[in-house]
């Protein structure tokens, strides 16, 4: 898939962002994310620190996801690859539509602070989590990670940030359900358009 780097940037990067902006809505590190603001208020620390645990997070991620893809090139014929890809956004499609579970224990790294907290809870709720997985994926089919990370980190804090500042007002708003639905018609959407490129 070699475009140019203009197109590059804004298909990998707006994608990815596009796609964690929507697979967080209603995700529990949005609901981490209320809970670390009304324990420290301290929001400059808690977003510094979702930006460096998502950086490292979905770097490393995205550079799995680089490498599964060059794997899955030497073992499979290219119209198998899209296929694979496409069944892997349209399961992320209907993964969205699961509500996550609130995870407990975590409440001896409040100890930390508000940045090492944040930090530390942040890296293990997305651990196995939707838009990780949603990074390895478009890191496979983009092969960029950097455009990748930087793509899903935007999206992160686009979800994130504003629920620091307008907090809980914010989530009783919103209505989750309506917005996993339509990330999920999202996912879908991704899942066609990879068959049909």
């Amino acid at each position: 898939m070699m475009d140019s780097p203009d197109s590059l940037f804004s298909s990998a990067f707006f994608s990815s962002a596009v796609a964690v902006t929507l697979a967080e809505m209603g995700d529990k590190t949005q609901l981490l994310t209320l809970f670390l603001t009304l324990k420290f208020r301290n929001r400059w620390a808690i977003v510094l620190a979702i930006v460096l645990a998502t950086l490292v997070n979905h770097g490393l991620s995205a550079w799995f996801g680089v490498w599964l893809g060059d794997r899955l090139e030497l073992w499979l014929s290219d119209g198998w690859i899209d296929w694979l890809l496409a069944g892997s956004f349209m399961a992320m499609g209907l993964w969205v539509l699961i509500p996550d579970k609130d995870d407990g224990g975590e409440s001896r790294f409040l100890a930390f602070g508000a940045f090492f907290a944040t930090l530390v809870l942040f890296s293990l709720a997305e651990l196995g989590d939707k838009t990780q997985v949603a990074t390895v994926l478009l890191a496979a089919e983009w092969q960029q990670p950097m455009l990748v990370t930087l793509g899903t980190t935007l999206g992160m804090l686009i979800a994130n940030v504003p629920v620091i500042w307008f907090g809980q007002a914010l989530l009783q708003r919103t209505p989750l359900d309506r917005v996993r639905y339509v990330t999920s018609i999202c996912f879908f959407a991704g899942g066609v358009w990879i068959l049909l490129m």
